[in-house]
């Protein structure tokens, strides 16, 4: 049986806490920031958690599970 790998971009994405949750960043905040007000980019800069609907499929990626 081999090894299962990693998805690559997602172990790039994703990152684990110290209580086993999965972290992520929010997206919109790389480029075309000149039409966001200030308050959407300075919202954009903080990172949250993978919802429950999506955990399983992140859990996949990263083998997790």
């Amino acid at each position: 049986m081999p090894k299962i790998k990693t998805n690559s971009g997602s172990k790039k994405r994703f990152a684990l806490t110290g209580t086993g949750k999965i972290k992520r960043k929010h997206a919109f905040h790389s480029h075309i920031l000149t039409k966001k007000t200030k308050k959407q980019k300075r919202n954009l800069v903080h990172s949250g958690l993978v919802a429950n609907a999506n955990l399983d499929q992140v859990k996949e990626l990263l083998c997790m599970k």
